[in-house]
């Protein structure tokens, strides 16, 4: 029976990687033709900088599986996740990242791992083949974000994975500002399984997350998931007054009984500003939360999509 909507459908938000994209193609229908030939694959341009969206046009025209989304200017990474994720429609989404160091033939091992009654099946690195600085970096980001949400996040896990339909549904009802696909789906729930996967050196460039892009990826996402910050701030104000109330009490104990003056202008200023620092800090982190309150309450889109290659009703369900 055929049927109208496709079985698997392939998101993969394009960044820089325009000689990868014929390659990624091949690989992409080689691999899922023997899942099953009723697919689609959606590339999601996310403004790149070289001739991506004249090679996804391309790619569309000779394959109405491929299907090409071309965002009005750079969106992000997640927010191209999430625009593919609007127009998918199979039963199976994969998203993976389009530099090849997700591999399309690792696919069939996590289909086959779903078959087995899990809802999520994320690709878990054997060995990062990335540079020293993005490694590091990772390993930081990971340690910091940890340790400010409580939570457990796997620094050799990225978005490349398998999920359900309905976990999908479900994804897609987040729509704040601050996008994190893996930590959404991470939250779902849903029976999940991390297997592990080959991962190749990237073919193209290099990746587009600079240093103060990570810095900021880690504020957002530590902002958007966990209060923990303010928690923190304030028992360490607690434990400061405590220690302050403590000092003073043995300043007056030292002045009634041993007659101890109490000297020491050049601590006391160190002192003073050193708690002055500590109130700054602590007023920015508020500003911080408060700042991406102001994000959601403006409710603009998380993207803008110039055009497509595809007519819109060809992915209304």
């Amino acid at each position: 029976m055929h049927r109208s909507t496709p079985f698997i459908s392939v998101i993969t938000p394009i960044y820089g990687c325009a000689s990868t994209l014929d390659q990624l193609y091949e690989r992409l229908v080689h691999t899922l033709t023997q899942i099953d030939a009723n697919f689609e694959i959606i590339m999601v341009n996310d403004a790149s900088p070289d001739n991506a969206w004249e090679i996804i046009k391309k790619l569309a025209q000779c394959d109405l599986r491929v299907k090409g989304v071309n965002f009005s200017r750079n969106f992000g990474q997640h927010r191209a996740i999430t625009a593919g994720l609007d127009y998918a429609q199979g039963d199976w989404i994969i998203v993976m990242d389009c530099d090849l160091q997700d591999q399309p033939e690792e696919i069939l091992k996590l289909y086959r791992k779903a078959q087995e009654g899990y809802d999520i099946v994320v690709g878990k690195r054997i060995e990062r083949k990335d540079n020293f600085f993005k490694k590091l970096s990772s390993h930081f980001f990971y340690k910091l974000y940890n340790y400010l949400t409580d939570a457990q996040i796997d620094k050799s896990i990225g978005n490349f994975g398998i999920y359900s339909k309905q976990v999908i549904k479900n994804v897609k009802l987040f729509r704040e500002q601050n996008r994190s696909f893996g930590l959404f789906v991470l939250w779902t729930g849903f029976t999940r399984i991390e297997i592990e996967i080959k991962h190749a050196p990237r073919q193209e460039g290099t990746s587009s997350y600079t240093l103060s892009k990570l810095i900021n990826l880690a504020i957002d996402s530590i902002v958007a998931h966990s209060n923990k910050p303010l928690k923190l701030s304030v028992q360490f104000g607690f434990i400061l007054s405590f220690l302050s109330l403590l000092y003073s009490i043995w300043l007056v104990i030292s002045y009634i009984f041993w007659s101890t003056p109490i000297i020491g202008w050049t601590s006391l200023i160190v002192s003073l500003y050193f708690l002055a620092g500590l109130i700054i800090g602590s007023i920015g982190m508020l500003g911080l939360y408060i700042g991406k309150i102001f994000d959601e309450v403006k409710q603009r889109p998380l993207y803008i999509i110039q055009e497509t290659t595809f007519t819109k009703s060809t992915n209304e369900t």
